[in-house]
């Protein structure tokens, strides 16, 4: 970002209305790392005083879009209890971050961003996490992550509107997870990153496909899917259109390892048949 355009740095509790120019500023760390021209008045949200991690009444945990990745991570690996801690970690490990980003970047930052290869995206989304947003009216609306991410770059946000919170439910965190990420370089972006959860009631198993795709995709099975049907489901639900294509890898890769993942979570998640095993 060019600072000579920008006229004003805001803090977010004084209020005000919105005006064309306007950007919320949380971590900053997209927002100071390429020109926006277009932004005229930065307001801060870090004097918000929003509790980064929150657990509900019911069991849930209610994420600030102020939290940071190193406060989540930390959180995931020394007070959380759930079953699907540990896909806390990885997510956050999924991150091409220096020690800096990791300390500055927040959670709520990576949504809005609308990136494929967002590991909060990722997190949230395979957790069936709900963001709360709210409007410069003061008025607040619930959206799915899963829906709030709509293309590359691209999400359900209104002018004005800020992302307030992400609240992942209790039942999606007792659930089992496994994980699958996959990038072109060592410490490149992810090219593909599947998160599988296993329900604890009912053992159905949701699998959320990112990264390879420009949004998240959920796919829905009952217990102990065959192969056959996770691969229908994906190649009847991803279109060729949707997997994202830039220089941290090609399309066609990206749907292979997007077959190749699902199915993998699928034989970690799910029991095999007798007449699974002796096929292998």
């Amino acid at each position: 970002m060019d600072l000579n355009t920008v006229a004003e740095l805001r803090d977010a509790r004084l209020g005000g209305p919105w005006r064309s120019g306007d950007a919320w500023l949380g971590g900053g760390t997209y927002l100071f790392s390429e020109p926006q021209p277009h932004i005229r008045r930065l307001i801060d949200l870090g004097r918000m005083g929003w509790r980064p991690l929150t657990r509900t009444p019911d069991g849930g945990l209610e994420i600030a879009a102020t939290c940071t990745v190193a406060q989540l991570s930390r959180y995931g690996r020394q007070e959380a209890d759930w079953t699907a801690a540990p896909l806390v970690e990885q997510c956050c490990r999924a991150f091409l971050a220096s020690w800096k980003i990791w300390n500055m970047a927040t959670v709520g930052g990576n949504l809005c961003n609308g990136l494929p290869a967002g590991p909060m995206i990722s997190l949230t989304a395979a957790l069936d996490g709900v963001c709360l947003l709210r409007a410069p009216s003061g008025e607040y609306r619930k959206v799915p992550v899963a829906e709030f991410v709509t293309g590359a770059g691209r999400k359900d946000l209104r002018p004005g509107e800020l992302l307030r919170s992400i609240t992942l439910p209790a039942r999606a965190l007792a659930s089992r997870t496994a994980f699958r990420q996959a990038s072109l370089y060592g410490l490149g972006r992810s090219a593909a990153l599947l998160v599988g959860a296993l329900d604890p009631e009912d053992g159905s198993l949701t699998l959320t496909v990112t990264a390879s795709t420009v949004r998240p995709f959920r796919f829905w099975f009952p217990p102990a899917p065959n192969a056959a049907a996770v691969e229908e489901a994906i190649r009847d639900g991803i279109r060729p259109e949707d997997y994202f294509d830039d220089i941290h890898g090609l399309p066609a890769w990206r749907r292979h390892l997007t077959f190749r993942f699902a199915e993998q979570i699928r034989r970690e998640l799910s029991p095999h048949t007798p007449t699974e095993e002796a096929a292998r």
